[in-house]
């Protein structure tokens, strides 16, 4: 954790957003995914707040929306099952656009959609201000299992070394004329995953080695940022706090 490295989610800037300390932006994200969790489906004024809200929170870190939009193709799986419960569910049937579908299937969908969409958008924006170094020394800041911390920092060090070394591996089958057409090519996937997997246990024992003979003890030095201001503070938690003044106005008003 001594070095940081950027990495494509990130979006290096010197916006007020970007000046937070780590750890007060990881509290303030988690603060605001449980709002949004909490609230009901039926809510949807509040899901619309709460987009408002990290849309400005976007604007003020200058993290363009093209940006972000782009870094949210994780979520498609989740749109694509959502996309698929009003056609299987079961209960109550109305009619949209000539189609036969479920009402408590379109409910689920809906409330997958907005909260899924709302959590990934958070989390996005959080890495697109947050260096990968900064994250690891927030969590460690706020106490969380020194064990974690370390897997977590080699996962983020070494998962772009692991999908270099696929990338090679399919550049080579493809030179040599293979195309992964049909089952008959499920084996030599299957000798490929052998392979990186080896290559992988391999490196690691020599990233152990290196690590060993240069006075790892299995425990990570504690690396201590400076602590958070006051008004950090209140700058950061000014998300989940206004999430979550929303969310008590819609319910009030019914």
């Amino acid at each position: 954790m001594g070095s940081g490295h950027s990495h494509r989610l990130h979006l290096p800037g010197a916006s007020p957003v970007h000046r937070l300390p780590a750890h007060t932006k990881l509290v303030a994200v988690l603060a605001f995914v449980v709002v949004v969790v909490s609230t009901p489906r039926e809510a949807v004024w509040a899901f619309a707040g709460y987009a408002l809200l990290l849309a400005a929170v976007a604007r003020a870190a200058r993290v363009p929306a093209a940006f972000a939009l782009r870094r949210m193709a994780v979520e498609v799986p989740f749109v694509a099952f959502a996309l698929l419960l009003p056609f299987v569910a079961r209960g109550e049937q109305t009619e949209v656009l000539g189609v036969q579908l479920s009402v408590s299937g379109l409910w689920g969908a809906w409330n997958i959609l907005a909260k899924g969409t709302l959590g990934v958008a958070a989390s996005v924006l959080l890495a697109a201000t947050t260096e990968l170094r900064d994250l690891l020394l927030g969590l460690q800041r706020l106490r969380m299992p020194p064990l974690l911390v370390q897997i977590a920092s080699f996962m983020l060090r070494y998962g772009d070394v692991i999908a270099d070394e696929l990338t090679r591996m399919r550049i080579a089958r493809e030179s040599r004329g293979f195309q992964a057409r049909g089952p008959r090519a499920w084996g030599v996937l299957a000798r490929t995953a052998g392979a990186l997997f080896i290559r992988t246990y391999e490196r690691g024992e020599r990233v152990h080695l290196a690590m060993t003979s240069r006075g790892y003890t299995g425990v990570m030095p504690v690396l201590d940022g400076s602590a958070a201001t006051r008004h950090q503070w209140s700058s950061a938690l000014a998300l989940p706090v206004t999430a979550l003044a929303t969310l008590a106005a819609v319910c009030l008003l019914g």
